[in-house]
């Protein structure tokens, strides 16, 4: 799209600061989301998973997946929504077999385990075996109406072939790690069609309405700088560049200990880089200057403490990426260092997203 597309389009919606942030353009004040927003800390979300039977059955259904996509946003004043999905939906489609069991969270039933298991893997079609990801994108930009931008997200190509080879979580990520020490050929050909399939599915997101697209290297930060560059940061960069060719979604780069990265993580083409709460906001701002927009950091677990506390450390935060970023706040989206849990409160959560509102405006 033109420039003069975009505008349009940002134009239709009745709040854009979330959209300018990520373009570094000014705002009003600094927008805030949080990863997880859609989620079990909130009871009408438990009662609309109790309806859906499962989380399977949740994510499944387009219009219950709106429904709890849309239910943080009537609570709060929150500057996006983000589509209520899991990143495990694409290997699922590549015929392993997702299912989740109670306290033991995601596992595969065909996880990867020969060279067989890779030369089998193919890209999903992404209006076929993932289309109620697609219908549930449609209907969340239609319900939003123009009230914020919709996020699409994808996991990472490293991040999902730790799911694949190990087969669900893992501590010390063995399986997978030996794989690319090992056989580092097969590693790529597994992290490629993966790559392969996030591209279109992203894209399948953005055609479908998606205005910003996050990439979830959740499992980046346990791999050796040497090996988070050659197993996740190219096929990161492969991603944003396809993207970035052909659409105009901003996209966001977020990983979990990818602190040592910034700089590199700038030059993939993304707009934005989401960061964890090991990271100085302002030591972040200055080391990668105006190349991207960052996206974070306060620890998740800010949210059980005061209220009062809370709004003093959402202000650190944003105090010091304006010190790190020349006295502006532009460029900034607020969000947490990683994803909410069950049990937070959501008047803390209705705190936060005060208190960083009310320090950043301008």
């Amino acid at each position: 799209m033109t420039e003069n597309t975009i505008a349009a389009t940002d134009a239709a919606l009745a709040n854009d600061r979330f959209l300018r942030a990520l373009r570094r353009q000014p705002v009003d004040r600094t927008p805030i989301w949080l990863m997880r927003q859609a989620g079990r800390y909130l009871p009408e979300y438990r009662e609309t998973r109790r309806q859906a039977g499962s989380f399977l059955g949740l994510a499944k259904n387009p219009e219950l997946a709106c429904e709890v996509t849309l239910q943080p946003l009537r609570r709060f004043p929150l500057d996006a929504a983000i589509l209520f999905s899991d990143i495990l939906t694409v290997p699922d489609a590549m015929g392993l077999g997702l299912y989740f069991e109670d306290g033991e969270g995601p596992k595969f039933e065909r996880p990867i385990r020969t060279p067989q298991d890779i030369e089998r893997l193919a890209v999903p079609d992404m209006e076929m075996e993932l289309r109620y990801v697609m219908d549930a994108v449609r209907t969340i930009r239609h319900e939003l109406n123009g009230q914020v931008p919709l996020i699409g997200f994808s996991g990472s190509p490293w991040t999902l072939a730790c799911y694949m080879v190990e087969g669900g979580g893992s501590k010390d990520f063995a399986k997978v790690k030996s794989l690319a020490l090992n056989a580092p050929e097969q590693m790529h050909k597994l992290l490629q069609v993966v790559t392969d399939s996030v591209i279109a599915y992203l894209k399948a997101q953005r055609a479908a309405g998606a205005q910003a697209l996050q990439i979830f290297d959740t499992w980046g930060g346990v791999l050796s700088p040497r090996m988070y560059r050659e197993f996740s940061l190219q096929y990161m960069a492969q991603i944003s560049k396809a993207l970035k060719q052909d659409g105009d979604a901003p996209v966001i780069l977020f990983g979990k200990g990818n602190g040592l990265h910034l700089e590199a993580l700038a030059d993939t083409g993304a707009d934005a880089v989401g960061i964890d709460w090991t990271v100085d906001l302002g030591d972040a701002a200055r080391r990668i200057g105006n190349k991207v927009a960052l996206q974070g950091n306060l620890d998740p677990v800010t949210l059980y403490a005061t209220p009062e506390a809370i709004a003093k450390e959402a202000a650190f935060a944003l105090d010091s990426y304006m010190q790190g970023n020349g006295g502006s706040r532009d460029g900034h989206v607020f969000n947490l260092g990683h994803g909410m849990s069950p049990d937070m409160s959501p008047d803390h959560v209705a705190a936060l997203v005060e208190a960083v509102h009310n320090h950043s405006r301008r």
